[in-house]
């Protein structure tokens, strides 16, 4: 099936036309948004950049949602570019495991921002669990970067 994937129409003009670079430049500014907006939100959160309320953190959710949609839709035309060796290839399952777990995490900050930071702005603090799921956020969105510049260039070294 893989192989059929790889010579369907679309799979051949992201291979041979434009279909790549648009891909590759879309997923790139999708990766900026959410990680970079997740940086944010968990800098905040770590307690600097006093001057941004935590209640106004939940603002920039809908730009990630938004990203998080064009990073899959990306993401899956450059899959279907080499589909059998992104699916033997450990780094690129290691990106997508943590892709899964990222967007978990996600939700759970914002329903976390929704729920609690109207608290934690009148106290001044907030709370360890949230300290613990900023960490993994940024820690988790970060790690998506790196195992996808792994995946482009040391992933096929490593396919069985």
């Amino acid at each position: 099936m893989l192989e059929w994937l790889q010579t369907t129409q679309y799979s051949v003009w992201v291979r041979e036309s434009w279909g790549w670079a648009a891909a590759l430049t879309i997923h790139a500014f999708g990766n900026a948004i959410v990680v970079g907006f997740m940086i944010l939100i968990g800098l905040r959160i770590f307690g600097y950049f006093k001057t941004i309320p935590y209640t106004s953190l939940n603002k920039l959710f809908p730009f990630i949602w938004v990203a998080v949609v064009f990073q899959f839709m990306s993401g899956f035309t450059l899959f279907m570019s080499k589909p059998p060796r992104y699916v033997r290839d450990a780094i690129f399952d290691t990106k997508f495991s943590l892709v899964i777990v990222g967007i978990v995490l996600l939700v759970m900050i914002q329903k976390m921002l929704n729920s609690d930071a109207a608290g934690w702005q009148a106290e001044g603090k907030v709370t360890s669990k949230a300290l613990r799921f900023a960490a993994a956020g940024t820690l988790v969105w970060s790690m998506v970067i790196v195992m996808g510049r792994l995946t482009a260039y040391l992933g096929s070294l490593y396919i069985a």
